[in-house]
């Protein structure tokens, strides 16, 4: 056993829930590896899962954090991929906001000679996810129309660039502090809040995708602005906690967007994209970005780092300030 530190959701509710507390690591398991960790993702997931509305979640207490870079320490009985020192990403969905954790060396990624660890930690996840529904799920291609709410976020920003080099024309809604950010990419942004969006895109024939986070009511407002044949492609439920509104869970918003679906008349289509490394496209995912940050195609943007002890800062400040790009917890202490 190793004493270790982490975070940990004491009870659901507000931010004073979320604390740092030692704990021990135990040895790994057979099949598992044993990672000190660099940094672990920070992202809406966190924010919900404090609040206890993430779908399907686990009951607190719980350790959030959903994806890590870090070293390999120690293997357990069975592993070969990897030797201690070895620096590795892993998709987690819990537990890699801890300086020592456990996990599958199946899913472990090592990470190639000279990609920044900070921009790891954001491939595995942010980027892993926006790779997914603008290459796999939604075939973005040369001269379509992209809409992507909030993006300037994390997935949002990733899914601008990547459909931008796939020669799409990228609109979007985010604050108005960060549109010169946006516009530097080449994209168009909108303000969410005064809906003026929704005319400018029915006016261009619709958008042939349009990636939403947002949740809600807000997918309703994007299944509108679609072109004949195009695709929503649901990924969060993040307008509440945005919003700083009631907790309520987002499965009634969710069956209603399938029920689109059901309309046969209708060729516009929607689909909630779910990240998983179960997926077979995971680990493709993951080295495709990797090689294409490493060729330079590709600059990953992290708007943020806290320390792990500022856990609570981070809750606090998620959604706000400006910049575009990643949030990430530095788990290391010096």
């Amino acid at each position: 056993m190793t004493s270790i530190r982490k975070v940990v959701i004491t009870a659901f509710g507000d931010v004073e829930n979320v604390k740092v507390l030692d704990d021990v690591c135990p040895p790994p398991p057979p099949g598992h590896v044993q990672i000190a960790v660099e940094y672990a993702g920070f992202s809406g997931a966190d924010v919900n899962m404090r609040k206890g509305i993430y779908p399907f979640q686990k009951k607190a207490p719980l350790t959030p954090g959903y994806c890590l870079v870090g070293k390999v320490r120690a293997n357990g009985e069975g592993c070969t991929a990897f030797q201690a020192g070895d620096t590795v990403v892993v998709l987690t969905k819990y537990d890699a906001e801890a300086e020592l954790v456990n996990q599958p060396e199946k899913y472990c990624i090592r990470v190639p000679d000279g990609i920044d660890h900070k921009e790891a930690a954001a491939i595995v996840c942010d980027w892993n996810a926006a790779y997914g529904m603008v290459m796999r799920t939604a075939k973005v291609t040369k001269g379509q129309r992209v809409f992507v709410h909030g993006i300037s976020g994390a997935v949002g920003c990733a899914i601008m660039i990547l459909s931008k080099l796939q020669g799409a024309k990228v609109y979007g809604t985010a604050s108005e502090r960060n549109h010169n950010d946006i516009r530097a990419y080449g994209a168009t942004p909108f303000v969410y809040t005064d809906k003026n969006w929704m005319d400018e895109m029915k006016k261009l024939g619709g958008a042939h995708a349009v990636f939403d986070p947002l949740g809600f009511e807000s997918f309703d407002e994007s299944f509108s602005i679609l072109s004949p044949d195009g695709i929503l492609v649901a990924y969060g439920n993040n307008k509440g906690s945005l919003e700083n509104g009631k907790n309520k869970s987002p499965m009634g918003a969710i069956m209603k967007l399938y029920s689109h679906n059901l309309n046969i008349m209708c060729g516009k289509r929607t689909t909630f994209f779910g990240l998983t490394r179960d997926s077979p496209a995971y680990k493709p995912n993951v080295t495709a970005l990797f090689d294409l940050a490493k060729a330079g195609t590709i600059t990953v943007p992290i708007k943020n780092v806290w320390d792990m002890e500022d856990i609570q800062t981070a809750h606090r400040q998620w959604g706000g300030g400006s910049g575009i790009g990643s949030l990430l917890i530095k788990v290391a202490r010096d």
